[in-house]
């Protein structure tokens, strides 16, 4: 809930696409959906307000696209999808998410809650299937995992093309701690001792006595 509606989906680290298996995605999706429910959208100066406006109307209107686009091949709205007052959207959970649909791939950057559903058993290919589908983007800044098996955190970790990984963690980002990602998610890093290197030069100096 707070990577993903942090700045009403719109912060460079909110979670874009939510992997669930199959086995939970059921009593998964009911308890999100209730979480989901107790947000209020609208102006951020009134009193109980957690979800404020996208940045514009172009946001509102790709939020619009990348919905129809996935309803019109599967997918279903179990909560909101409907814009709001001025540039305001109502925090939507839609699931039966597939690879061939826009939102699938592309940065959501609004309240929607994305579900795929992965695997029919726990098998150790279920987890291949997921990190192949996590890393199927162009983008890699952060991802996020929550499991109790440390060797599956070991694996996972270790496979997931990003720059900075949450585990059983959705706020991760601080001032001591290296923030940058890969692929078209940028270069260099800003925090930690990495980001005050962005700053200076290397020499090498070849010296013989």
């Amino acid at each position: 809930m707070a990577s993903k509606f942090r700045g009403s989906g719109q912060t460079c680290v909110s979670a874009n696409r939510l992997f669930v298996h199959s086995s939970i995605s059921k009593e998964f999706v009911g308890k999100l959906k209730i979480a989901m429910s107790a947000l209020k959208t609208g102006n951020g100066l009134e009193n109980g307000t957690t979800q404020g406006p996208l940045i514009n109307d172009r946001a509102v209107a790709k939020t619009e696209e990348l919905l129809k686009d996935a309803t019109d091949k599967g997918a279903k709205i179990v909560l909101g999808g409907t814009r709001g007052t001025g540039c305001c959207f109502e925090p939507t959970l839609v699931t039966g998410i597939t690879t061939d649909m826009r939102i699938a791939h592309e940065e959501i950057f609004a309240p929607v809650a994305a579900i795929h559903e992965y695997g029919f058993c726990f098998r150790f290919e279920d987890e291949t299937e997921v990190v192949s589908r996590a890393n199927s983007t162009r983008s890699g800044l952060a991802g996020y995992l929550f499991s109790k098996d440390q060797s599956q955190i070991y694996r996972v970790t270790r496979s997931l093309q990003v720059g900075m990984i949450g585990v059983n963690e959705g706020l991760m980002s601080c001032a001591e701690a290296a923030f940058g990602g890969v692929k078209e998610s940028g270069l260099g890093r800003e925090g930690a001792g990495q980001g005050i290197d962005e700053f200076t030069q290397w020499k090498y100096i070849c010296q013989q006595y």
